[in-house]
């Protein structure tokens, strides 16, 4: 039989192997696929995406290029990888044959919404700094001025993505959404995670998780064990 897949997207600055160790929190059955977009890790010699349509389109052929015909797809994603995964779940919903089970966006505004406080052409301390204030999270390898002479254009590129971002589409998914939030999270509001309401026509729900905006970061274990369990069944509830 064939499994279900829950499609991964990255955060800012982050990159496919964030999600390598998330399978062993999963029932037989389900499939992490994590998505891996240019700039980053294997591929950091390729030009990093600074528009959200082509990082979409990118996405979506090669999640194409390694799941079976009528699979069961999942797609989630946090803060940039919440707009990258509702990009990527517009254009599964339009493949013949697949079954777009859920879209599980986390630590993310509504798609409409945009950001207010920008990083874009910032000197690198100074853009640094405000993006530790927006993720309350600092990459380690950012403190290695050599490491983060490498990180630098991607985590621009997707900062500058994520800044311009606007959705391709006004029409709403017609699948089921489940928008999460870090119960301490200061810098998204559990408002503004209510605004993805407005993006299905389908059920949507709110769940609230310990931790702050990276909560994924520090234990994944919680949104995993949420993320099976709306999973486990061959129908959505």
């Amino acid at each position: 039989m064939e499994p279900t897949y829950l499609i991964c997207l990255p955060f800012a600055g982050a990159g496919a192997s964030f999600f390598k160790g998330w399978q062993r929190y999963l029932a037989e059955g389900l499939s992490i696929l994590p998505v891996q977009l240019p700039g980053r890790e294997e591929r950091f010699v390729e030009p990093p995406h600074t528009d959200a349509a082509r990082a979409a389109d990118e996405a979506c052929s090669q999640v194409l290029q390694r799941i079976g015909p009528g699979s069961r797809v999942a797609v989630f994603g946090h803060s940039l990888g919440a707009v990258l995964a509702y990009e990527l779940a517009h254009r599964l919903s339009g493949v013949t044959g697949l079954r777009l089970a859920r879209l599980y966006v986390s630590g993310s505004p509504g798609p409409w919404n945009g950001r207010e406080s920008r990083a874009t052409g910032l000197a690198d301390e100074e853009f640094l700094a405000r993006i530790r204030s927006f993720a309350g999270y600092s990459h380690p390898a950012l403190e290695d001025p050599e490491m983060r002479a490498l990180l630098l254009p991607m985590l621009r590129a997707d900062v500058e993505l994520h800044e311009s971002y606007r959705p391709q589409s006004d029409k709403p998914l017609s699948t089921p959404i489940t928008a999460v939030h870090g119960l301490d999270d200061e810098l998204v509001d559990m408002a503004l995670i209510a605004q993805w309401e407005r993006a299905t026509t389908a059920g949507f729900n709110t769940v609230e998780l310990d931790g702050g905006h990276m909560y994924l970061a520090d234990d994944p274990a919680p949104l995993l064990r949420l993320i099976g369990a709306d999973l486990a069944t061959p129908e959505e509830r």
